[in-house]
């Protein structure tokens, strides 16, 4: 069978789309048509179902492709490694969030790439769950950290880590609308306390906030974002100037916490938490490299509060 074909096969399952397929590969459309035609006819059975949007994979072609794609993608690393000395050194490409790559992911990694003679280059890319999850599927990147379990066979996803979220302001919010922790009275300050509060968040739909306010005040937030800024290191840094309240992870807002830069206004008895995966494609961590990471980055957490 024609590696090729192979090639061309295993990337329209993973785009889902011919078109899609063809930009990654650089063909046609209708070269990549005619492989998949050419290797339907060479097995005699149909690899995919064509729809309005894309293609969906019968189960001979989720078959085949789980199969195959291990050892397209090992067949790649030599390519790009070489077999001389020099160019021993593997890359792993990593993609996830940004704030919790730069700040639990990355550090952990790059003691990996030091080590002598088993050490690997680490390429790093940011972006949403779903861009993250679409350039994984495409063959872009080896390994990504995601919020959401992937559905379906083609990604394996490994539970990482639990994320504590926080509600802080700067310690005048604090003063406004009482004590996190209910003080002598026992009463926490509730969403009725915290309307006034401006609200500092990633997206113009307030995920964190919303999120929160579910969980703990079993309603939605009142008020609009009076900041928007889509990165949570930029939210904490307003948070800090004053700007208004945020729900942050833990580790990140933990050094801010305890220099008083800013202050929990809300102490919950069980405070929401948000579950990272390590998501892979499905097949992939039987190459050294990315099974190494796999492995380090889960050991690492282990040690993460």
């Amino acid at each position: 069978m024609d590696l090729a074909l192979l090639r061309t096969f295993v990337t329209v399952h993973r785009a889902g789309s011919f078109t899609r397929a063809a930009a990654l590969l650089g063909l046609s459309q209708p070269a990549v048509t005619s492989q998949i035609r050419t290797l339907e006819r060479q097995l005699g059975r149909p690899l995919f179902l064509r729809q309005p949007r894309g293609v969906t994979p019968t189960t001979i072609g989720d078959e085949l492709a789980h199969k195959a794609a291990p050892h397209l993608d090992a067949l790649v690393e030599i390519t790009e490694t070489g077999l001389d000395e020099d160019s021993a050194l593997r890359t792993l490409h990593l993609a996830g969030p940004p704030e919790f790559t730069a700040e639990r992911a990355l550090p952990a990694l790059t003691e990996l790439t030091g080590e002598d003679g088993r050490g690997f280059a680490l390429r790093a890319s940011f972006g949403t769950a779903e861009e993250t999850l679409e350039g994984l599927g495409a063959g872009h990147h080896d390994l990504a950290i995601g919020t959401a379990r992937p559905r379906g066979s083609l990604f394996t996803a490994t539970p990482l880590c639990d994320e504590e979220h926080v509600l802080v302001a700067a310690p005048g919010y604090a003063e406004l609308i009482g004590p996190a922790d209910g003080g002598r009275d026992g009463h926490r300050p509730g969403a009725a306390e915290l309307a006034g509060v401006p609200v500092i968040e990633v997206h113009e739909t307030l995920p964190f906030v919303s999120r929160y306010w579910a969980s703990v005040f079993d309603c939605r937030p009142t008020a609009p974002g009076t900041v928007i800024v889509p990165d949570l290191r930029a939210v904490l840094a307003c948070a800090v100037a004053g700007a208004g309240l945020a729900v942050l992870p833990r580790y990140l807002c933990a050094s801010a916490l305890e220099r008083g830069a800013v202050v929990a206004l809300h102490e919950p008895p069980v405070p929401p938490l948000r579950t990272y995966f390590l998501v892979v494609r499905s097949g992939t961590l039987a190459l050294p490299h990315i099974a190494r990471a796999h492995d380090w980055l889960l050991r690492a957490a282990a040690g993460w509060t």
